[in-house]
């Protein structure tokens, strides 16, 4: 299979044909991470009355889409906190977990880390981060939505 699928990739390849599926799985991508980002936009900051947008914790930028396979995507997020000694960064970073969990019409696989230099125990939380997205212990039966949205 794999030598089919080698021999079509170079047909495709010196056809002129792979840019065009290129470009087509790459604008796929792309609006994925802007389906992503409509998700977790409106989120609202634990200690303030913003949404993550508004504070820049969270921009289209931050979001990263890739295809793992048929309708299966790996989702990577990299979220910026407030301040750098910022004490809820893990918190956020659970409330996008839970929120793209109970939104997403798509399989999906997620990373969630905080954007290198941006918080002053970065590795700390980041491993606290981590740790808490190993977890499924967020499982809760539907329509309860403890997460703050403005949408």
């Amino acid at each position: 299979m794999e030598l089919v699928s080698g021999l079509l990739s170079r047909v495709w390849f010196l056809a002129g044909l792979s840019d065009a599926t290129d470009d087509k799985r790459s604008k796929k991508m792309e609006e994925k991470a802007l389906e992503v980002y409509d998700v977790i936009r409106t989120i609202r900051d634990p200690e303030k009355p913003n949404t993550l947008e508004e504070l820049d914790v969270v921009t289209e930028k931050c979001v990263e889409v890739q295809e793992l396979g048929d309708d299966e995507y790996l989702i990577i997020i990299r979220f910026s906190p407030t301040v750098p000694h910022c004490s809820l960064a893990t918190l956020i970073g659970l409330c996008l977990q839970v929120k793209l969990q109970r939104c997403l019409p798509f399989k999906h696989k997620l990373e969630i880390y905080i954007t290198e230099g941006t918080h002053s125990t970065e590795e700390d939380s980041e491993c606290s981060l981590q740790q808490f997205l190993s977890f499924e212990m967020f499982k809760q039966p539907s329509g309860s939505d403890a997460l703050h949205s403005s949408a």
